[in-house]
């Protein structure tokens, strides 16, 4: 005896053929996603904002300011910890905004790779 599967279920080549536009969709939305993010510019302060650091989403630091009063010789110490605090929170923004957004393209689907 044959099972019967209800129309419109299995895996038909029609329905095959609409899974694989679906999937070439998204991975166009999730390409298309990825080069906006990488464009995006952070700006990051830390200290108090006496460090500012302008990152791209590709993670490339595009400027750095620097407050001329953290600038003491006697202490380089402490703005090397306000860049390193400001690069990490810029590379923490970064990661959770570009999971946060191809999040909303895969539907929370996890992807391998992404």
């Amino acid at each position: 005896m044959k099972a019967r599967v209800p129309k419109g279920m299995g895996g038909g080549p029609q329905n095959m053929q609409s899974m694989l536009r679906q999937a070439q969709k998204m991975q166009e939305q999730i390409e298309a996603k990825q080069e906006e993010l990488k464009q995006k510019e952070y700006v990051v302060s830390s200290g108090g904002g006496m460090v500012e650091i302008t990152i791209l989403g590709s993670k490339e630091v595009k400027a750095i300011g620097i407050n001329p009063e953290v600038v003491d010789p006697e202490d380089v110490e402490m703005l090397e910890d306000m860049l390193v605090a400001a690069l990490n929170e810029a590379n923490r923004q970064i990661d959770e905004e570009s999971e946060r957004e191809l999040d909303a393209v895969t539907g929370g689907l996890n992807i391998p790779g992404l």
